[in-house]
C-alpha cells in the first residue's frame, strides 16, 4: 500500500484522504491501481503527475516508513485508526467515539500492557 500512502503524506491533504477512504470503503477501489489513484488525486483537485511523483520522493518515503514504525509501536492493527488524547478509535464506524473524546477523552493508552 505504498503508492497509495504516500500521496497522502506528500500532498498533507484531508481532501485527497477523504477521497480515497470513501473510495476504498464505499467502492472497494484498488487504492494501488495507479489509474486508480490518479483519478482520486485529480477528483480532490490535485496534480497527480507530481504528487505521485513527491509519493515516490526519498523524504516522503522515509516519513512513511517513520509512521508505519509508529502504528507498530501503537499497536495499530487496521484502517482508519484515530486517536485522540491516547484513545484509539478503529474502524469507520467508530467516528462518533472519536467524537466524543475530543469533547471528553476517555484517558486510555495504547499499547495497553
Amino acid at each position: 500500500m505504498t503508492l497509495a500512502n504516500c500521496p497522502i503524506i506528500a500532498a498533507g491533504a484531508d481532501t485527497l484522504a477523504h477521497a480515497m477512504l470513501q473510495a476504498h470503503l464505499r467502492d472497494d477501489a484498488d487504492l494501488e491501481d495507479e489509474g486508480t489513484l490518479t483519478h482520486l488525486i485529480r477528483g480532490a483537485g490535485l496534480d497527480a503527475e507530481a504528487l505521485i511523483n513527491a509519493a515516490r520522493s526519498a523524504n516522503v518515503l522515509a516519513s512513511y516508513e517513520a509512521n508505519t514504525r509508529e502504528a507498530i509501536e501503537r499497536s495499530v492493527f487496521g484502517s482508519p485508526t484515530y486517536f485522540v488524547d491516547g484513545d484509539m478509535f478503529y474502524g469507520q464506524d467508530r467516528l462518533e467515539m472519536a467524537e466524543r473524546a475530543l469533547r471528553q477523552p476517555f484517558a486510555g493508552r495504547w499499547p495497553r500492557v
